[in-house]
Order: structure tokens, then C-alpha cells, then sequence
């Protein structure tokens, strides 16, 4: 897909970006804490986040996608993501993809055990407050599911957060948003790491690690003007987190 630049795209207020990110976040958390607390033990919380996700969080930020598109291009289409698009050859997308998730590899056997180590005072305390379902990785908690339901809740977890997350997240912020901030040049890969870090309520103690990990490989995505590298590296780095994920649950 190239769109081209000819069209230039309106620039975004902070202030609107900031309620475009954490707006639907923070009705994704309410509405899991809600949810929760009504439907107690009846499904696992990890597949009750992701289903609430796949109803609320996804269709949000595909529909400011969409909705750009339609204003800027005319019809209801993905170019307002990919109004920064320059074509590159898949090989090179494959080198930068791999390079940058081996990269993202190294950061989580290292940046992440130092900072649950650095957060661990905090995070029990706040953990201790919050409904035990909140933590929605807690192995412990899930597995008191039969073996079917358990087995359906890692076809889910698949699909939804190697995937169909991964690729929504990445059209929001590495194409719509970073095409909306372009004014802050060099600096929007990382504004935008930074705040899709923050984003995620849900995990809130993996601010440094994500940031630190992801970084590099929303900066070139943006020097290469090619969302495909971004798109390919954050289905990469969550797939190897969902198969852990997967294998420590059935195991």
C-alpha cells in the first residue's frame, strides 16, 4: 500500500492525543475491574481482559484510523496510517525485524528482571489492594479451569495478542499517531514509545523495559518510513511471550 505524501496530514494537539490514548484504555480497565468482579471465577481473567479488548480497546483505535482516512483520503480505508509510507524490499524488512527483536530479546533477560526486582515493593502493595483477578498473568489463578477451557483461552490468547492486538496498536500509534506528531521530527518515535508504554494500565510496572526495548525498532520503522518493521517486531516479541505464556499454563 502507498498512499504518498500529497495530502499533508493535520497535526494532532497534545492535549487531543492524550484522550485518544488513555481514554479507551481507561475504559478497558474499568470496564475489566467491572466485569470482573460480576462474573468472579466463571472465565480465566487473561481471556475476560482480551475479549473485553477485542469490544472495546481494538475497535476504538481502528475506527480513528478509519475515520482519518475517511476525512483525508474520502473513504473508510487504513491510509491515514500509512501516510508516511515509502516502500521497502520484504528482505530488508525481515533483517530489521529480527535484528531489532533479538534486540528486544536481550532487554527482557535483563531491563525486565531488574525493573519487577526495582518495582516489587510497589507493585505488592498496589497488587494487595486490587481484586486478584486484576493481574490477569497470575498462572496460580488460572488454573483452576477445566483442560478444555484452558485450551480455548491459548487459541484465544494467540490470535488477539500476537496478532490482531499487535497490528491494531501498531496502525494506531507507529502509523496514525506518529504521522499526527511528525512536528516533533526525530523525537516522535520516542514520544510515541513513551506514551504507548503508559498506556497499558494494565501492566503498569513495564514502563522502562518497553520503552527501552521498543524503542529502537519504532525509531527505524520511522527513519524507513516503513510500519511493517514495527508491525512485525511487536508480533514477534508477543508471540514469544504468549507461547511462554501458553506453555507454562498447560504445563
Amino acid at each position: 500500500m502507498k498512499t504518498g505524501n500529497k495530502n499533508v496530514c493535520d497535526q494532532l494537539s497534545m492535549r487531543k492525543v492524550l484522550l485518544l490514548i488513555f481514554l479507551p484504555t481507561l475504559l478497558l480497565t474499568l470496564v475489566y475491574l467491572f466485569v470482573g468482579h460480576v462474573l468472579g471465577d466463571t472465565i480465566p481473567t487473561i481471556l475476560l481482559f482480551l475479549l473485553i479488548a477485542l469490544i472495546i480497546l481494538f475497535p476504538i483505535q481502528l475506527f480513528v484510523v478509519l475515520r482519518a482516512s475517511k476525512k483525508e483520503y474520502g473513504s473508510y480505508s487504513l491510509k491515514s496510517a500509512f501516510s508516511r509510507y515509502e516502500k521497502l524490499s520484504w528482505w530488508k524488512i525481515v533483517i530489521y525485524s529480527l535484528f531489532l527483536w533479538g534486540f528486544a530479546g536481550l532487554m527482557s533477560i535483563t531491563i525486565a528482571p531488574m525493573e519487577v526486582w526495582l518495582f516489587s515493593p510497589i507493585s505488592e502493595q498496589l497488587f494487595n489492594i486490587l481484586p486478584p483477578y486484576f493481574d490477569w498473568v497470575n498462572i496460580d489463578y488460572s488454573q483452576y479451569y477445566s483442560r478444555n477451557i484452558l485450551l480455548l483461552t491459548c487459541v484465544i490468547i494467540f490470535i488477539l495478542n500476537v496478532f490482531i492486538g499487535p497490528i491494531v496498536e501498531e496502525l494506531f500509534f507507529r502509523g496514525y499517531l506518529s504521522s499526527k506528531m511528525s512536528r516533533f521530527g526525530n523525537y516522535t518515535p520516542l514520544i510515541v514509545t513513551v506514551l504507548f508504554s503508559l498506556y497499558h494500565l494494565w501492566l503498569p510496572f513495564n514502563n522502562l523495559f518497553r520503552i527501552i526495548a521498543f524503542y529502537p525498532a519504532f525509531y527505524i520503522a520511522w527513519k524507513k518510513k516503513n510500519i511493517y518493521i514495527a508491525i512485525v517486531v511487536h508480533c514477534l516479541c508477543n508471540a514469544v511471550s504468549t507461547i511462554g505464556f501458553i506453555a507454562i499454563l498447560l504445563g
